[in-house]
């Protein structure tokens, strides 16, 4: 079954670049060093934002599933890129669990956490395609 997102994108100005998905705007801007003023999120740090947020409901839902506390749950992820190679890339994601979790669920939180959609569209990339539409 396809599932078709219509994501529109404006540009309000300088390197600012916007878009509306579902109703809400994603509000993007570059670094002033890259001619932007730093008054949002790079699109490149939204993308990050996005592995970790995922990841992050995964193991949520996991612990809200089977009651267990969530009280001191904390996801880090590191990112080591690499500027010319993006398969040498690492995204390293550490979960803080709650104290006292059991045990038994440490792997499935783990295979939760790897349910994320944004990771596995990563590990399995869609095509793209750029085409041009002339102004109406």
């Amino acid at each position: 079954m396809a599932l078709t997102e219509r994501i529109e994108i404006g540009f309000p100005g300088g390197q600012r670049v916007d878009a509306e998905l579902r109703g809400f705007r994603i509000q993007t801007d570059q670094l002033v060093e890259h001619g932007g003023t730093n008054a949002a999120p790079q699109p490149f740090d939204l993308f990050l934002a996005s592995i970790a947020t995922c990841a992050g409901i995964f193991a949520l839902k996991f612990c809200q599933a089977r009651n267990l506390p969530t009280e001191g749950l904390h996801l880090r992820m590191d990112w080591q890129g690499h500027k010319t190679d993006p398969a040498a890339a690492q995204a390293v994601l550490r979960l803080t669990l709650p104290e006292g979790f059991p045990d038994k669920y440490r792997d499935g939180i783990v295979k939760a956490m790897n349910q994320c959609a944004v990771k596995r569209t990563i590990e399995q990339p869609p095509r793209f395609v750029t085409e041009l539409v002339s102004a109406e």
